[in-house]
């Protein structure tokens, strides 16, 4: 039997196909109406989470953060026996995630976190990836558990707390990513361009290819020059000119300039852009 705790957008899309599977699956949330909305599907709901982790063999999370996640496990700790897996898929941190670990290890429950690289529709339809990491012989037992949840298991290795360090590179990336389009949707806007139409350009621009060729380069600490930090710097200052022109104020873009100026400004001006990733200047 499956206890899951915090059926949210996430949650509800998990708890949805752990029930397609036939699987008998106890849910609680904070806010009971997020619960009751699957008990027409065939979920037990249930009042509280003790009621609900009562006798589990498996217990889900999907929670907002180290202190949700903690508020509510912990209050448990003496209804949750250690024939008991807790597979938590909340979004936290590395170090409280360790802690958590050996918390729980000590306590004679094996506690795995499973953090995930999805959107409730994914969860849903058991597609996108589940990162997982820890003990090999933990690892061994819960990833055919988590198979059936997701499109793929990235196996991390030993270190229980790798998974969330990935997860949280990984999201940062995604916030990156937003800014950057929120940024670049205001410029081609203060120049008559539509956001829907500015965006049509990475139909066939694909930016993303960046990471896979200089963000490799990077990572191994190649700066040969393919474009030179000095000319990239050079399209900051256009940018910054003409939406000065436009009366665009740009959140992102002057703290990019002043982050290349450190490396301009040091010598490194010839060197590829990806020399920003250089450590001992920033």
């Amino acid at each position: 039997m499956i206890a899951y705790l915090g059926t949210g957008l996430l949650g509800s899309g998990f708890v949805r196909k752990l029930l397609e599977r036939g699987e008998t699956v106890r849910v609680w949330n904070r806010t009971p109406e997020k619960a009751l909305a699957l008990a027409g599907e065939g979920a037990v709901v249930c009042a509280t989470a003790a009621e609900a982790v009562r006798g589990a063999d498996q217990i889900h999370l999907t929670l907002a953060d180290d202190a949700s996640v903690d508020a509510v496990l912990e209050p448990l700790a003496g209804a949750i026996g250690g024939a008991t897996l807790i597979l938590d898929h909340t979004t936290t941190a590395p170090t409280p995630t360790g802690e958590r670990v050996a918390r729980w290890k000590q306590r004679g429950v094996t506690f795995v976190h499973t953090p995930v690289f999805m959107g409730p529709a994914a969860a849903r339809n058991a597609q996108g990836f589940m990162l997982l990491s820890g003990a090999p012989d933990v690892r061994a037992t819960v990833t055919p558990l988590i198979a059936p949840m997701t499109g793929k298991v990235i196996d991390l290795g030993d270190d229980p707390t790798r998974a969330s360090a990935f997860k949280l590179f990984g999201n940062m990336m995604l916030v990156f990513i937003v800014s950057g389009l929120a940024d670049g949707y205001r410029f081609a806007e203060s120049l008559g361009i539509p956001a829907t139409q500015a965006q049509r350009l990475f139909d066939d621009f694909k930016p993303g290819v960046s990471i896979d060729v200089r963000g490799k380069a990077m990572a191994r600490g190649d700066f040969t020059p393919q474009w030179e930090l000095a000319m990239a710097r050079k399209d900051i200052r256009l940018m910054l000119e003409e939406a000065q022109r436009h009366g665009v104020s740009l959140a992102v873009l002057p703290a990019i300039a002043g982050f290349f100026d450190t490396y301009v400004q040091a010598g490194l001006g010839g060197e590829d852009v990806g020399v920003v990733a250089r450590r001992d200047l920033a």
